[in-house]
């Protein structure tokens, strides 16, 4: 069974994360717009990365514990009937860092405008670990909080809200100065 195991730590959004992943080495760039459906953990995604789309169905759900995770692909024409079934939507960009036996993705979050409203990097994690690696270097200095393990305001659902989103990082920050 696929289990999803990662944590989730809220970057920055200070402009120049963004244009440093984008020229970094081994660093990969996807656009990614994303929806759920009105049914408990399905959502869509359409992936593009090196000028090629890839079109995903996702169930997610958490069992005893444990997230689970089945993907597949899906043809665009299903993507595009399923599309119209969407609530909740979102486009991000997301880089992605491959750092040993860790995956590091980090989403910049994106208004219509194309604007990026929330940074946010998680790690991937294989099963069983419970103590997230070191950041790597070059994500360190942008990192302003560590979001609790599980916390659902930091889901990808809850932040495709951009004024949840934009509350939260007030209310981290506000928590970061005072601390």
């Amino acid at each position: 069974m696929p289990i999803e195991n990662e944590r989730k730590f809220v970057l920055e959004n200070d402009g120049k994360l963004e244009p440093l992943l984008a020229q970094a080495p081994g660093v990969t760039r996807g656009l990614i717009v994303q929806a759920y459906l009105d049914a408990p953990g399905v959502r869509l995604r359409a992936v593009e990365v090196a000028g090629k789309r890839h079109h995903i169905f996702t169930y997610k759900r958490t069992v005893d514990g444990e997230v689970v995770e089945v993907e597949t692909y899906i043809s665009a024409d299903d993507f595009r009937r399923l599309w119209k079934l969407r609530t909740e939507t979102l486009q991000k960009v997301r880089y992605s860092l491959p750092d040993g036996r860790y995956g590091w993705d980090i989403d910049f979050f994106k208004g219509t405008d194309g604007s990026t409203y929330f940074a946010l990097a998680e790690v991937e994690m294989p099963a069983g670990d419970m103590q997230p690696p070191p950041l790597p270097p070059r994500l360190a200095p942008h990192v302003i909080f560590a979001a609790p393990f599980g916390d659902p305001r930091f889901t990808s659902k809850r932040l495709a809200n951009r004024q949840h989103a934009e509350n939260l990082l007030i209310e981290i920050k506000q928590k970061v100065r005072a601390a």
